[in-house]
């Protein structure tokens, strides 16, 4: 019956988005190429206008086939623990190597294929690891790119991609090739991407979700090479439009994904339904400009309290969530922008009542509205809210830096204060502020194949963490981290 609801809403969908499309986009010409229609930057952005430049390729290559690397060692460390039964520091070196090889078979159709080997060293026998940091020696893409031009519309451009993939949607809260983050997000399916002319875009996803190997902390701790699987118990499907030209001077993005999953072979779940329905409206940042962004989702369907698979009882889900920030670019040196910003996740506010209200972010990115994650992660988009401020800077084309300020509470005091913690009191006897984070963090383009980054975030305790069970109450943390990124 779900699966019938599911596919009745995306044929809708479907027909609702395609429709206006059409009407919108008139009969200019103004798409000169693909190169707008990017599924994602191949190459993480760096500080300044200057992308990261291969070498690889200069001179050497025939230029139906293009090949580059990437390496990034990060080291962290933490000082004070605030995880559940947790105590002492931490440190760990993150190592990430990713190898791109790219054939163009003609201008029509490109086979892609990217490795990924993301490990760790420096870490003990306590440090709380899991496949997000660590996944080693493992094909993050395999798939065939179709790119054709006025589809449904003179001059209009698709990009169809099958096989195994990563993507970013929208702003990445909901799905993301994570940046920060050791490892990379995959999925094997279809990705179909269609522009107008008048730049109204067009985005139909249907994956699977591939669940990275090892999962168990001992095998992850020694780097464990396993093939990573994906499964038809566990499917995702989006349905994704951006609309330039929007009141105010901004553009508006509409969504709605769907996450369809339950226990598998070699991997438990919490066996979730959800329909994440959402939109966002912004205008870009431009000197002596106001802008500002509006995100708004909504959560509805079914969900488990656990992992277990003892626990067959499905909740009802309802969850939300909201982010609204203003910023200001001021002219002059060093372009500084400061920005105030907002959010809240919402939380499931009784355990025992049936239902769940805790916000599930999918497979978004949280780095940008709640600082570093690696060995640290305090904060992610659920069960929390709280306003925030932001001052970045630019001193020149190659370096920029920001300091980020946040003050956050539970949205509810019986949930789990998730991310890294672990921590929760299901009477709600504990106070819900969960303390302050500072956050510095700056970025220098060396040359062109070569950054640096540092950081450090500075957590300041709140009354939660001093009054709920478990609680290691050792006191603020700092986190710090440094990172040298290669490209060849």
């Amino acid at each position: 019956m779900l699966i019938d609801l599911q596919n009745k809403i995306i044929k809708s969908l479907a027909v609702m988005l395609l429709i206006p499309i059409s009407v919108w986009a008139g009969d200019s010409n103004r798409i000169k190429s693909v190169s707008e229609l990017k599924p994602y930057n191949y190459k993480d952005r760096g500080s300044g206008p200057e992308k990261f430049e291969t070498t690889i390729n200069k001179n050497r290559l025939s230029s139906w086939l293009s090949l580059s690397a990437q390496q990034r060692v990060r080291y962290e460390t933490l000082n004070r623990q605030f995880r559940s039964r947790a105590n002492g520091s931490d440190q760990a070196v993150s190592i990430r190597t990713l190898a791109q090889i790219t054939a163009r078979l003609n201008q029509s159709f490109k086979i892609h294929f990217e490795l990924q080997d993301s490990r760790v060293e420096k870490v003990d026998s306590g440090t709380k690891l899991n496949a997000s940091v660590v996944n080693s020696a493992e094909l993050l893409e395999s798939n065939i790119e179709w790119i054709t031009k006025g589809l449904f519309q003179p001059g209009s451009i698709s990009i169809f991609r099958l096989g195994r993939l990563t993507a970013d949607i929208g702003k990445r809260r909901f799905l993301a090739r994570n940046r920060f983050r050791n490892t990379k997000n995959a999925f094997t399916g279809i990705d179909w991407i269609w522009k107008s002319n008048d730049n109204i875009t067009l985005r139909i996803l249907g994956v699977l979700p591939v669940v990275r190997q090892p999962t168990t902390s001992k095998r992850i701790l020694k780097n464990d090479v396993f093939l990573d699987k994906e499964s038809f118990d566990r499917v995702l499907w989006g349905l994704f439009c951006s609309k330039p030209n929007m009141p105010w001077g901004g553009k508006g993005e509409f969504y709605l994904f769907g996450l369809i999953e339950k226990d598998g072979s070699g991997f438990a779940t919490r066996n979730r339904t959800l329909y994440t329905p959402g939109f966002r409206f912004f205008r870009h940042k431009k000197s002596d400009k106001f802008d500002y962004e509006w995100e708004t989702a909504f959560q509805f369907g079914k969900s488990r309290a656990t992992l277990s698979s003892a626990d067959t009882f499905d909740l009802d889900h309802f969850a939300h969530f909201h982010h609204i920030e203003m910023g200001y670019r001021f002219s002059g040196d060093w372009s500084p922008r400061l920005v105030l910003a907002f959010d809240y996740a919402s939380g499931d506010r009784d355990p025992n009542d049936g239902s769940n209200g805790r916000f599930d972010t999918l497979f978004g990115a949280t780095v940008f509205d709640f600082g570093p994650t690696g060995i640290y992660r305090p904060f992610v988009r659920s069960n929390i809210f709280g306003p925030g401020i932001k001052l970045e800077i630019k001193p020149n084309p190659r370096a920029s830096a920001y300091i980020h300020y946040r003050s956050l509470w539970l949205a509810s005091s019986k949930d789990l204060w998730t991310g890294n913690s672990g921590l929760r009191d299901v009477d709600g006897n504990s106070d819900s502020f969960l303390g302050q984070q500072w956050f510095l963090r700056a970025k220098w383009q060396v040359l062109a194949n070569m950054r640096l980054e540092a950081g450090i975030a500075y957590r300041i305790d709140g009354n939660f963490q001093k009054t709920a069970s478990l609680s290691p109450r050792a006191g603020e943390t700092i986190f710090s981290y440094l990172s040298t990124t290669l490209v060849f």
